[in-house]
């Protein structure tokens, strides 16, 4: 055999061994990614449903995955709703949590985002931002309150707060929750959120 003849067939085999290797790799961080980010999911529905004993997915499209929450006696307590959208620099993906009734979100939180550090990025912050949501009365669009407010009282039952200096970043979370609440409640009428949808992927 020739010396270009044997390097082929080196440079072929390390080749096949080492395509096979990245294979395995990738298959092996694929189910490592995957079961981290179901338990991001399960953190974050029991941080926008703090009554959660129990969760599973009941509904799903190209918008949003919905996953019903229920207490130790297997209650409903509510919809946790992941759902992701255009912020002012990049994708922003939340999750909040609203009563079985979709009339009034129990918590927000931000899961990812590339917001500008030290004023959009402040929509993951409890103090300047998160806080404002809880309890929000959702039958209708909800509002932004501009200017800001120091305290979650002094805003209207359907209003959710500013930050100062990052209005686009808290108008663009706004605009996912509310584009994702009108999408929920379409479903819920449709009769897919009720008990007999528990096991739909």
């Amino acid at each position: 055999m020739s010396l270009s003849a044997r390097m082929i067939v080196v440079l072929t085999v390390v080749g096949l061994i080492s395509g096979s290797l990245l294979a395995v790799v990738g298959l092996l961080t694929k189910e490592r990614i995957e079961m981290n980010r179901q338990q991001e999911i399960q953190t974050a529905i029991n941080e926008v449903i703090p009554s959660t004993k129990t969760s599973h997915k009941i509904y799903e499209d190209e918008t949003l995955t919905v996953y019903e929450s229920l207490d130790e006696n297997k209650n409903n307590v509510g919809f946790a709703v992941y759902t992701s959208g255009t912020g002012f620099q990049d994708i922003i993906t939340l999750m909040y949590g609203v009563d079985p009734s979709v009339s009034k979100i129990k918590n927000l939180t931000i899961l990812d985002q590339k917001e500008t550090p030290g004023l959009g990025a402040k929509i993951t912050d409890e103090k300047s931002f998160l806080r404002f949501w809880e309890g929000r009365n959702c039958e209708k669009p909800l509002s932004l309150r501009k200017p800001a407010v120091d305290s979650p009282e002094k805003l209207a039952p359907s209003e959710v707060n500013a930050i100062t200096g990052a209005t686009i970043s808290s108008e663009k979370v706004l605009e996912i929750v509310n584009l994702s609440l009108q999408r929920l409640k379409q479903i819920k009428q449709g009769g897919k959120l009720s008990s007999e949808e528990k096991n739909a992927t």
